[in-house]
Parts: structure tokens; C-alpha cells; sequence
């Protein structure tokens, strides 16, 4: 079998950073992906490369799907993970990728991965991810996290995460790229648990304003930021209606209050 790592493109890239995120277990509330797929349409981004899901999905885990295309022609959609490139201003590109956390064979995924950013000459990388939280819905999304800098998470307001336990393919690339010399940061926004909905633009909005300012880069927000107050509203409205959670969440209240 040949190569996985497909690529479609060989650009010359200028200083370039890297934003990750996978579909699945790390990304609650779909935030750490809408993110990446916010940044790659605020930068106009375009294909890179890709990773061939053959060797690496269970496809009756993670389907492939049907398209109707042109023509009323039928095409299959693999679930692969992309990769594409843009521009985060003069002098400075991005390579960004998202996809759907793989099933088997994560240390040949992730050697897959290290081999085209060191090829494209990236030296740091910022991985996004989700989860869920006992947190208000009504406060600022949280986002904590790891970093390979010292004093990085201190200078981005990032509080440090203690998380010890099972971890998702984005933890294993983390250890594998600091291992290799990269600069790595792991941000991770907290969402409520007892919100089931996706995508959840606040936390989306939460991580990419953390990940523009350690990668010292600007994008329009404002869109995002929209989204994020249209969500809050109506996930104020359905605590309201249902008795229950709007007593479930006075009592996060008196313990945020207590502490």
C-alpha cells in the first residue's frame, strides 16, 4: 500500500503555524473543530494535503457518506482528516487540519502528521480541544490547557490543566510533538454538560480568540461572536421553560458563590 499522507500541493510557506482539532472524544459541543473550520474560512484557506482513512478508521464505526452531486451523480465521502493553508497576515502562514479522531494505528497517524509539518518547516502548533463541565452556561467559556513554553499559559490568562486519565489521539500528538522539538500549546475550553447542543459557538469563539493571541495573528470574530450571543439566548430561553434546570443551575450558582 502506498503512502497515506497525500499531499496535493508543495507551497513555499513563510513562517508558517499550525492549528489542529479532531472530531469525537475531544470535542464536545463540536467547538474544537468549528474553531480550526472558522479560522480556515476567515483566512481563505486551501487544500494542503490529506490522510488516506484506509488504514486508520473502522468504517462502520465512522461511516462514509452518500453526496448527490452534479448530474444527480452519487460520490462517496470518506472520512478522512484534511489539511489546507492560508495566510495570517504579511510574512506568516497557517496550515490548519481537522477530521475525525482515527480508530486504530495512532503512532503511525501521528508520525504521518510530524513528518508534513516538519517538511512544511512548522515549529509551533496549537491544538484545540473540548469537553464537558460542571461550569455555568452564562459565564465566559473557560479555557485551560498545557503548554511546552514555560510561562506561555500565565502570559494567555490559560489556567493549567491538572487532567490526569484517558486521553484522545489530540493528547498523544501533544507529547509526540513536544518530544520532537515543537512548540506546542493544548487549549481546551469547558463546556456545560447539561447543554446537549452542537456546535456550540461560544466555546468555538473562546478557543479561537485564545489561539489568535498566543499565535499573534488577527481575524474578523465578529461573525463568531454573533453566533455565540444568538446561542447564549436561546439556551437561556430552554433553562427558563424547563423548571429542573433552571433549579440545577441556581445551585451552580450558590457553589461558583460559596467557593
Amino acid at each position: 500500500m502506498g503512502d497515506p499522507l497525500r499531499r496535493i500541493v508543495t507551497p513555499s510557506l513563510h513562517d508558517p503555524l499550525t492549528i489542529l482539532a479532531f472530531e469525537g472524544w475531544n470535542d464536545a459541543g463540536e467547538a474544537a473543530s468549528s474553531a480550526v473550520r472558522y479560522v480556515a474560512d476567515a483566512t481563505q484557506s486551501v487544500p494542503l494535503a490529506e490522510i488516506d482513512p484506509e488504514e486508520f478508521f473502522d468504517f462502520t464505526v465512522r461511516r462514509p457518506e452518500v453526496r448527490i452531486g452534479e448530474g444527480e451523480l452519487r460520490r462517496i465521502e470518506w472520512p478522512g482528516f484534511e489539511l489546507r493553508y492560508g495566510s495570517a497576515g504579511p510574512g506568516r502562514d497557517l496550515v490548519l487540519g481537522v477530521g475525525p479522531e482515527p480508530h486504530f494505528r495512532w503512532r503511525c497517524y501521528v508520525a504521518h502528521l510530524l513528518r508534513l509539518l516538519q517538511d512544511t518547516g512548522v515549529r509551533r502548533v496549537a491544538l484545540l480541544g473540548a469537553f464537558l463541565a460542571d461550569v455555568l452556561y452564562s459565564r465566559p467559556a473557560r479555557v485551560v490547557g498545557f503548554a511546552s513554553e514555560p510561562g506561555l499559559l500565565e502570559r494567555l490568562a490559560v489556567e493549567p490543566s491538572g487532567y490526569e486519565g484517558p486521553t484522545g489521539i489530540v493528547g498523544v500528538l501533544a507529547s509526540e510533538l513536544a518530544a520532537a522539538g515543537f512548540e506546542v500549546a493544548s487549549l481546551w475550553v469547558g463546556l456545560p454538560h447539561y447543554i446537549n447542543a452542537a456546535p456550540n459557538p461560544r466555546g468555538a469563539l473562546a478557543l479561537v480568540q485564545k489561539l489568535t493571541e498566543y499565535l499573534d495573528f488577527r481575524i474578523d470574530d465578529a461573525p463568531l461572536a454573533r453566533e455565540a450571543a444568538d446561542f447564549e439566548n436561546r439556551v437561556s430561553e430552554m433553562v427558563a421553560a424547563d423548571p429542573a434546570l433552571t433549579e440545577y443551575v441556581k445551585d451552580l450558582k450558590r457553589r461558583e458563590f460559596a467557593q
